[in-house]
């Protein structure tokens, strides 16, 4: 519990300082602030979620007795990937239409 909050905690601090990167690069580039709110908020939402998985996925496949180092870094892949794509798109359609 503390490595999962630990991994959460690292996340939230790393999203928020990619967040102000990216969202500032969102509103140079594109001119719109919300654009940039869009990008920033879905940057922690996707590194937030990429530590928590990164803790849970190991520790899941080892209690089912697979070997974590064949099949967790393709999951936490697979789980980053699905959760930045509609985190995005998910926060551009609420706040962008």
């Amino acid at each position: 519990l503390r490595v999962i909050w630990r991994e959460c905690v690292a996340g939230l601090l790393n999203g928020g300082l990619f967040a102000v990167i990216m969202g500032a690069v969102g509103y140079a580039w594109f001119g719109s602030p919300l654009l940039g709110v869009v990008i920033g908020t879905a940057m922690i939402v996707n590194l937030v979620v990429g530590g928590f998985s990164g803790v849970l996925v190991p520790i899941a496949l080892e209690r089912v007795r697979v070997d974590p180092a064949l099949a967790s870094g393709s999951l936490v892949t697979t789980v980053t990937d699905v959760v930045g794509f509609f985190a995005f798109l998910g926060l551009a359609s609420l706040v962008l239409l």
